[in-house]
C-alpha cells in the first residue's frame, strides 16, 4: 500500500513539476510581452546659464503597456526629456515616443507611441482591482543595470502606508522586499498577471527595500490627466497634531471614546474659514479618526486620515465632523491642489530669464536652492536673502515672485566696481516695488530717466547704471556670449509691448 502511495505521490509530483512551471512560464511570457525598456535623453535646467539647458544625459527605465495604447512609467524616467525611445522585450528596434502626461509630484507619466504597429502582439496589462494583502507575493519586471535582458524578481508585500511623495504631495505607498536597482523604475509589479503597483524608488544601502505606487494612485493620476493637464491631488493644508496626550484631551474636553486630529494653525485666518485653532477632526466623511490620526481602510489596515481626502472630496470640499467647545459640528472644509509657495517648484519646466546689460534676471525656485548644496544657503541666510528666509512662505499677494539676479554678471566695463550680487533678490527698480519677473521687465522697458537703479534685499550693494548704456551693451553681450534671445519666450509680451506683468 505504501509503495503504491509513494508511486502516486511521485506521479503527482512529476506532473506538477512538468505542468506547473509551464503555466508560470506562460503567465510570465504574457507579462514580458507588455513590458518595455525606455531610453531618455534628459536636458535639465542650467541655473548658471538659464538661457540654455544642461549637457544631455542618457538614462533608462522601464514601462508597462496599458489600455489605450499607452505606456505607464515614472515621471523621473522622462523628466526634462528631449527625446524618448521605447524598446519592446526581445526586440532590437527602438521606437520614438512622446510624453502625453506627467505628474512629478506623484512620480507618474504616460507615454504615447505614434506607431500603432508597435502594440501588435503586445497586449495591455490589466490593473488589479484592489490593494494587495500583506505578505502576498509579487513579481517585479524591469530592465535594471547589470545586463541587457529583462529581469524578473520576486518579493512580498511588507508594508502599506500613506506617506509623503514630492512637492508636499502625499499618497499611498507599498513596500516590497523584491530586489530593485536603477533601471527598474517605472516597471510593473504583478500578481496573477495584473499590475498592483509601479516601481518608483528603493532605499540604497538597505537590503531589498523597494517601493511601489499602488494602482489606486495610478487610477487617480489617469483620471486627472484625462483633459491633458495634471492638476494635482486634493489636500488639506491646515497644520495639525494628534490628540493623544491626556492633558491635551482634558483641556479640549474631548470624550474618551473620541480620537481625532487637532488643528493648530488653520490654512486661512479669515472668519469665513470653517476650521479654527483647537478644532479636532473626529471624522472625515463616515470614517472615524483615531487618536493617531488614522482611519480604518479595511480590516487590519489603518492609514492616515488624509488618505480619505481625495476619496471624499466633492466640488472642492471634504465633509468633516469636528469637536469645538464641547460640541460636535459638521463642516465642509476646502481643499487645495498644491501648497502655494513664493519659491515654487519648476515641475518639469525651465526657469524664465531676462538679460539686460550685464545682468541676468530669473526667479527663485526650490530647484535653484537645491542646486546650491547644503552650505551655501546658510551664507545667503546670513546676508538676509529672502530666497532662503522665505523659502517655504506663501505669496503675500497673487502673482508674487522673488526676482533674483543670476549666479554672476557678465564681464563688461559698465559693471566695474560691482560684485556679482549672486542670487540677490531685486526689490525695487527706480523706486518701483517689483512684484514678479514680468513686472520687472515691464518696469525696465518703460523707464525714461537717465539711470536705472536696482535695490536688492539684505546685505547687497545698490546698483546704478546709465539706462542708455544698458540698452547698448545688451546686444554686445548677447552676441559675444552666443545667446540667441534676450529673454525666455514667456516674457516676450512684457518687453516687446510693455504689457503689464503684475
Amino acid at each position: 500500500m505504501f509503495a503504491r502511495l509513494a508511486v502516486v505521490v511521485c506521479v503527482i509530483w512529476g506532473m506538477w513539476a512538468i505542468v506547473a512551471p509551464s503555466r508560470v512560464t506562460a503567465e510570465s511570457d504574457d507579462v514580458r510581452d507588455s513590458v518595455v525598456k525606455i531610453y531618455t535623453t534628459q536636458r535639465r535646467p542650467n541655473f548658471a546659464r538659464p538661457w540654455t539647458k544642461s549637457t544631455p544625459r542618457e538614462i533608462s527605465g522601464t514601462g508597462a503597456i496599458i489600455e489605450g495604447h499607452r505606456i505607464i512609467t515614472n515621471a523621473h524616467v522622462v523628466l526634462y526629456a528631449s527625446r524618448v525611445m521605447v524598446q519592446a522585450n526581445q526586440s532590437s528596434r527602438r521606437v520614438r515616443a512622446k510624453v502625453a502626461a506627467i505628474a512629478p509630484e506623484i512620480d507618474l507619466a504616460l507615454l504615447e507611441v505614434p506607431s500603432k504597429s508597435f502594440f501588435e502582439g503586445r497586449p495591455a496589462l490589466p490593473f488589479a482591482p484592489d490593494l494587495p494583502q500583506l505578505k502576498e507575493t509579487v513579481n517585479v519586471y524591469g530592465f535594471p543595470i547589470g545586463g541587457e535582458q529583462m529581469s524578473v524578481t520576486e518579493g512580498i508585500v511588507s508594508r502599506i502606508e500613506y506617506t509623503s511623495y514630492r512637492y508636499g504631495t502625499r499618497g499611498l505607498r507599498i513596500q516590497v522586499d523584491a530586489a530593485l536597482n536603477p533601471g527598474n523604475s517605472g516597471g510593473p509589479a504583478v500578481i496573477d498577471g495584473k499590475i498592483v503597483g509601479i516601481v518608483f524608488s528603493r532605499i540604497s544601502g538597505a537590503d531589498n527595500i523597494g517601493y511601489l505606487i499602488p494602482v489606486e494612485e495610478v487610477d487617480m493620476f489617469r483620471r486627472d490627466v484625462a483633459d491633458g493637464t495634471y492638476d494635482g491631488k486634493p489636500l488639506l493644508l491646515d497644520q495639525m497634531q494628534t490628540a493623544e496626550n491626556e492633558a491635551l484631551r482634558e483641556y479640549l474636553k474631548l470624550p474618551a471614546d473620541r480620537g481625532g486630529m487637532m488643528i493648530t494653525r488653520p490654512f486661512e485666518k479669515d472668519d469665513s474659514y470653517p476650521l479654527k485653532p483647537n478644532d479636532v477632526i473626529l471624522k472625515i466623511g463616515s470614517h472615524a479618526v483615531d487618536r493617531q490620526g488614522r482611519v480604518e481602510v479595511r480590516p487590519g489596515l489603518r492609514l492616515s486620515f488624509q488618505y480619505m481626502v481625495p476619496r471624499t472630496v466633492k466640488e472642492g470640499r471634504v465633509p468633516l465632523t469636528i469637536w469645538r467647545d464641547g460640541k460636535e459640528l459638521e463642516v465642509q472644509a476646502p481643499v487645495k491642489r498644491r501648497y502655494p509657495r513664493v519659491v515654487p517648484y519648476l515641475r518639469n519646466s525651465y526657469p524664465p530669464y531676462f538679460i539686460h546689460g550685464p545682468i541676468v534676471f530669473t526667479v527663485g525656485t526650490q530647484e535653484l536652492i537645491a542646486a546650491l548644496g547644503t552650505k551655501a544657503p546658510l551664507v545667503f541666510a546670513a546676508r538676509g536673502n529672502p530666497l532662503i528666509l522665505r523659502q517655504f512662505d506663501r505669496p503675500k499677494f497673487e502673482g508674487e515672485q522673488l526676482v533674483v539676479m543670476g549666479i554672476q554678471m557678465f564681464a563688461h566695463p559698465i559693471r566695474e566696481g560691482y560684485s556679482h550680487q549672486t542670487l540677490g533678490v531685486v526689490t525695487k527698480v527706480n523706486d518701483t516695488e517689483i512684484r514678479n519677473l514680468g513686472h520687472l521687465v515691464k518696469t525696465i522697458h518703460d523707464a525714461q530717466g537717465e539711470f536705472i537703479t536696482l535695490e536688492i534685499a539684505g546685505s547687497y550693494e545698490r546698483l546704478v547704471f546709465r539706462r542708455e548704456e544698458l540698452l547698448e551693451t545688451t546686444n554686445e553681450i548677447l552676441e559675444d556670449e552666443g545667446i540667441r534671445r534676450q529673454y525666455s519666450e514667456d516674457l516676450a509680451p512684457f518687453w516687446e509691448s510693455g504689457k503689464s506683468g503684475g
